[in-house]
């Protein structure tokens, strides 16, 4: 490649100075501002103009951004969750295909773990508390969940989780952080076919609904295309019929994990607040299922056998109220995707109605967090006001 390198997916130009402090990088087609540097010696480079060349000059520690430490921030807390999780599937579950891909679930957390600690430390910024493996967990709990629950629970979350660091790999800019959620993927990718696999291999996997295959291309003609509330509906296109499957899927799976939830809470208190949400979770099935089945559409199967009559404590009520709360965060973003990509009025119609369901509870479960004082705090601008008055 001669004087050229490759850095961060870009082909560069590196030349040499007459200044030995100076290097010029330039990006074949127009001038580029690079982040260079390796963990912990994180360097941003002045930006020099000289001889028609962009040219950077080692200066200040680059900071991260506000996305980037929001997002850092996040996945320990995640992570730390996750972890406490999968502790106790490796001690109970006894299927060994499955067992490997909980083992290798719990790994990969604890590497990230591993990594995200390195940078906050680095920062010189406090590790967040999260959730410990000593506090939020009885590994030797009872079987609480079936193992093919635990498939299943591994194809919902790695899912989740795919989704959310392709979110935080597009905001990030700093080479070590982008690097971390650039790992993240690459290895939840693998992981992710593994866990589909094994599901096809068991026959757990169900597949969404076929679509015929048209003879032609066509174009939408008539405004009825949009209608829905009266007379006769149009058939569902396809966004709307791979969203409201995969809604359908995601309640199902929280009914059966919100059940087992709700029967070993040592609350009373959150032991309502959870079973409010399988009652929810299960209402939100009814009305997906209903407009599937309106095209004779297959609707999804439901995991409540896979929940066993286990009472003993299992997880915190921290741990349980985080990983609800967190759920129907998701379900609201989820849900607001739909919308936009339903055109179908109806169907709009039934989002909205759904996703103000959810925010109510969710205000409510955020409440019993704050007087309980589990809600960590997130990474937050100064109070300017606040610091005026002092």
């Amino acid at each position: 490649m001669g004087n050229h390198t490759v850095y961060m997916g870009l082909l560069v130009e590196k030349k040499e100075h007459p200044s030995a402090h100076l290097t010029l990088y330039k990006e074949v087609g127009f001038f580029i501002y690079i982040l260079l540097g390796k963990l912990g010696n994180i360097v941003q480079k002045r930006i020099v103009w000289l001889d028609g060349g962009l040219f950077m000059e080692e200066g200040n520690r680059v900071q991260l951004t506000s996305v980037e430490i929001t997002a850092l921030w996040t996945s320990y807390i995640n992570d730390t969750a996750i972890a406490c999780q999968f502790k106790y599937f490796l001690t109970i579950v006894e299927d060994e295909k499955i067992k490997a891909l909980v083992k290798h679930a719990f790994e990969i957390a604890q590497g990230n773990l591993k990594t995200l600690t390195e940078i906050f430390k680095k920062e010189k910024y406090p590790i967040p508390y999260g959730f410990k493996l000593n506090e939020d967990v009885n590994e030797n709990a009872p079987r609480l969940y079936s193992d093919t629950y635990f498939l299943n629970y591994l194809h919902q979350a790695s899912q989740i989780a795919l989704q959310g660091y392709s979110m935080n790999l597009s905001v990030s800019v700093r080479a070590d952080v982008y690097s971390h959620f650039s790992e993240c993927i690459s290895q939840l990718v693998i992981f992710l076919r593994e866990v589909k696999e094994l599901l096809l291999s068991k026959g757990l996997y169900i597949r969404s609904p076929y679509l015929p295959t048209p003879d032609d291309i066509d174009f939408v003609k008539k405004q009825n295309f949009l209608k829905g509330f009266f007379g006769e509906k149009r058939p569902l296109v396809g966004t709307e019929i791979s969203n409201l499957y995969v809604n359908f899927q995601r309640n199902a799976f929280g009914v059966a994990t919100l059940i087992g939830f709700s029967q070993v809470a040592q609350s009373k208190e959150i032991a309502k607040f959870l079973f409010r949400g399988v009652e929810i979770a299960k209402k939100h099935c009814d009305v997906f299922g209903a407009i599937l089945r309106e095209d004779y559409l297959p609707v999804p199967m439901a995991w409540d056998s896979d929940v066993t009559e286990s009472t003993a404590y299992t997880f915190s009520d921290k741990l349980m109220m985080f990983y609800t709360t967190s759920l129907i965060a998701l379900s609201i973003g989820f849900y607001g995707t739909s919308m936009a990509m339903s055109p179908r009025r109806d169907i709009g119609l039934h989002y909205i109605r759904v996703t103000a369901e959810i925010a109510l509870y969710a205000e409510d479960g955020a409440n019993i967090m704050i007087k309980n004082g589990w809600l960590e705090q997130p990474p937050m601008a100064s109070d300017r006001d606040d610091l005026i008055k002092k």
